[in-house]
């Protein structure tokens, strides 16, 4: 199962970046999380079945308002999440 973290910098805090991101998933078949990190900085680590739908989840947020918030992107594979059965915000 194709599953990605991407680390996103730029003006991702304070502006609803995650919200956004959780109503963007609900559109697409992908679980996974979302959350801010100390630094600045938000970490989304997402997983499908499908590794277009995936593509076409990561496009939607860099084509939705939020993408000229979005300074850099650092995206790399990462191991399948176990018992992850939703996309959700976490604090």
């Amino acid at each position: 199962m194709p599953t990605k973290q991407i680390i996103y910098s730029g003006r991702v805090q304070g502006v609803g970046f995650r919200y956004s991101t959780k109503q963007i998933a609900s559109g697409y078949e992908v679980v996974g999380t979302v959350k801010n990190l100390p630094d600045g900085r938000v970490e989304m680590q997402v997983m499908s079945q499908e590794s277009d739908e995936l593509e076409d989840f990561l496009a939607a947020i860099d084509e939705s308002n939020l993408g000229s918030l979005i300074k850099e992107r650092e995206i790399s594979s990462i191991p399948p999440l176990v018992g992850q059965r939703s996309f959700s915000i976490v604090k």
